[in-house]
């Protein structure tokens, strides 16, 4: 029988739960607040946790944090008197499995508890069959490639997201690797055999969006059952209408932990909820950790170790494509230019050379025209502090030696190009 140590300060809480949760199939253990509940956690491990938030000495948000730093594996349910959604999001944030809001149902309490079992097993079943919660750095690192400090802090916050199945909101330009990231969360923490569903609503119609996403109930469409045991990836979840968004917070409330949540946006979704485009609930169900993917514009320092990886994917008919290197000129441009595309646009570029070359190495008069274009590169302060001299002698060649000229592309004083 499932077991649920109930936290609350008020003994008529504890009478009126009991009374309700043994008969769906519950045993109940009680504490008055947070320290005596830590106590009997570490001596018992109970399944479930379902604590109030206004507790003292030790309040509920406390000692979900405690409780997770003892074992990562609890499932911590929070039950909050407040309107307003701040608690909530601190509950998601220090990883409450869910969280009810007082005077909730009965009905919805037990559901909340069933799905907090249903979790407790998936997470037993996945250490039965060997799979370590988390992804290896290595695995990491031969998706997000780079030395920059963004894409080192990118993959820092992703091998510690790995080890969870909390949902993710991924921030950031078109083509910065939010599917890589989507990927390997989903290669991590997932259940043998599950599958990575991705729906993009920003490309299916609002009709396709509703049947699949909420079903015909409303209670989850094939999107939803399809990824059980797996990740849904939403991508472009702020092309959702708000009528879809309040709807998906209910399947959310019934489904959310029969898979990873793993949603993407370019647009700034806290800046919309307040705008009141963007549905309060459900911004703080799926943005509790959010993620930024750096555009590559802004970690320039990488373009050389991603170029060298996305050569060595190509095929060319010629030789070897891992022997096809770019002259200082050519990669200087590469690293100038401002890349709109992000990385989605660097590998067409840098892989259609690759395979098409006829030379193996490749000058800058070989990359596309636009990519050479002089409006496109930046001023001096933002290019790459070691490569100063070659970015400036690839500019004053660009002006045929015009100083005047290329110090105008440059953004300072003829005097600077010394």
């Amino acid at each position: 029988m499932p077991s649920v140590l109930i936290v609350d300060d008020l003994l008529s809480i504890h009478e009126m739960l009991e009374a309700v949760i043994q008969p769906s199939g519950f045993s109940t253990s009680f504490a008055t607040d947070g320290e005596k509940a830590l106590v009997r956690y570490k001596a018992e491990k109970f399944d479930l946790v379902l604590a109030d938030i206004d507790m003292k000495p030790m309040d509920g948000i406390t000692l979900l944090k405690q409780l997770k730093a003892y074992d990562p594996s609890s499932v911590v349910i929070i039950m909050t008197a407040y309107a307003s959604t701040e608690s909530a999001v601190q509950a998601l944030k220090f990883g409450a499995f869910d969280y009810l809001q007082k005077p909730f149902r009965v009905d919805e309490l037990i559901a909340t508890l069933k799905r907090g079992i249903e979790f407790k097993q998936f997470q037993g079943e996945r250490l039965r069959a060997g799979l370590a919660p988390g992804a290896k750095a290595e695995d990491i690192e031969s998706r997000l490639i780079g030395t920059s400090p963004a894409i080192k802090k990118l993959i820092q916050q992703v091998k510690k997201l790995s080890a969870t199945r909390t949902p993710v909101l991924l921030q950031g330009e078109n083509g910065t690797a939010k599917a890589a990231v989507a990927e390997i969360l989903h290669a991590a923490s997932a259940a043998p055999n599950s599958q990575l569903v991705r729906g993009d609503c920003l490309l299916s119609s609002e009709e396709h969006i509703r049947a699949s996403l909420l079903g015909p109930n409303g209670e989850g469409g094939t999107w939803v059952t399809q990824a059980k045991g797996g990740t849904l990836y939403l991508q472009h979840i702020h092309c959702l209408s708000l009528p879809v968004q309040q709807q998906l917070v209910n399947v959310l409330r019934n489904t959310a932990h029969g898979f990873r949540l793993v949603c993407s946006t370019t647009e700034d979704l806290e800046r919309l909820t307040d705008e009141g485009k963007f549905f309060d609930e459900l911004f703080y169900r799926v943005a509790s950790l959010p993620v930024h993917t750096t555009a590559l514009r802004d970690r320039r320092e990488d373009i050389p170790l991603i170029v060298k990886s996305y050569v060595g994917r190509a095929t060319n008919p010629h030789f070897d494509a891992n022997l096809v290197e770019f002259t200082a000129d050519a990669m200087a441009v590469l690293t100038a230019y401002h890349w709109p595309g992000n990385l989605t646009e660097l590998y067409q570029v840098v892989s259609k050379i690759a395979a098409t070359t006829e030379t193996r190495v490749v000058t800058s008069e070989q990359l596309p025209m636009r990519l050479r274009e002089l409006k496109h590169w930046p001023p001096l302060e933002e290019y790459l502090a070691g490569q100063r001299k070659q970015y400036i002698d690839m500019v004053l060649r660009a002006c045929r030696d015009d100083r005047e000229a290329a110090a105008k592309v440059l953004g300072v004083t003829p005097d600077k190009l010394a």
